[in-house]
């Protein structure tokens, strides 16, 4: 039933092995290619300023499994809804997690949304959620 889902998990651990092993050669002095990472328990940072126009990259640094929710309720009433998996809106992207882990970002994985309002979009890692795992986009004008 989850064979494929077992065999990425398989793949990624051996790739994250080979990362492992070349750690610090490329990334010394570089720019790591994502905006927030997401740790076993948080996203790094937890809070970003960004500019309306431009997009954030996540990227899942951790071994867990994450996601990218928007919380429907603390963005601005005229912002696009956010999440991995592309849910249009958070009852959508619970029920699809809870289901089969929809919108799930595994090791590696990336997600990126553009913000063309300005205000706080506030978001959580469902399957985190209870341990603390919220961030906070800021877009200014």
């Amino acid at each position: 039933m989850y064979r494929r889902r077992f065999l990425r998990r398989v793949g990624a651990a051996g790739g994250l092995a080979a990362t492992t092993a070349l750690a610090g050669c490329s990334a010394v002095g570089g720019d790591p290619g994502y905006d927030v990472g997401m740790v076993a328990d948080a996203y790094r940072p937890a809070e970003l300023t960004v500019s309306v126009g431009d997009t954030v990259v996540w990227e899942n640094t951790s071994a867990r499994a994450h996601t990218v929710t928007a919380y429907e309720s603390a963005i601005p009433d005229a912002a696009d809804y956010f999440a991995s998996g592309g849910f249009d809106d958070e009852v959508t992207a619970r029920e699809a997690w809870h289901d089969d882990f929809g919108g799930i970002l595994e090791s590696g994985d990336r997600f990126s949304h553009t913000f063309e309002v300005p205000g706080r979009h506030d978001y959580v890692c469902i399957p985190h959620e209870t341990g603390g795992m919220v961030g906070t986009v800021v877009v200014e004008e």
